[in-house]
């Protein structure tokens, strides 16, 4: 599930994610990208992960659609979560866009926030 949080930031999608992503939850995030990317702006993200257990199969296909269409569209991506592979997924996402990247850990979630909100 992911739950969209308020930010001042124009350009930011921030959510805290757990359990797993759906479809619904990526037609959730999907008209945001678009609402940032209409401004002339990339789009930067602040996942907190947080009993994250991945996707479902058609959260990964609606996933894997709106990022092949935005893969241009994406800055800076912050990932903090607890566990190892999810700092795996993070690298993962950083080899397949040309955004910059980066997991940490729940305890460094203030490290992350100063770091996504630099540009």
């Amino acid at each position: 599930m992911i739950r969209i949080k308020n930010v001042e930031k124009s350009n930011l999608i921030s959510a805290s994610i757990s359990g797993k992503i759906t479809k619904e939850d990526i037609e959730k995030i999907h008209p945001l990208i678009h609402n940032i990317v209409k401004n002339g702006n990339k789009v930067n993200f602040f996942f907190e992960l947080v009993n994250f257990k991945g996707y479902d199969l058609k959260g990964l296909w609606e996933d894997l659609k709106v990022d092949t269409a935005h893969i241009s569209d994406y800055g800076k991506m912050a990932f903090v979560g607890e566990k190892e592979w999810q700092q795996w997924a993070a690298k993962a996402t950083d080899f397949f866009t040309s955004s910059e990247v980066k997991f940490f850990d729940l305890n460094e979630k203030e490290e992350a926030k100063r770091w996504i909100l630099n540009q």
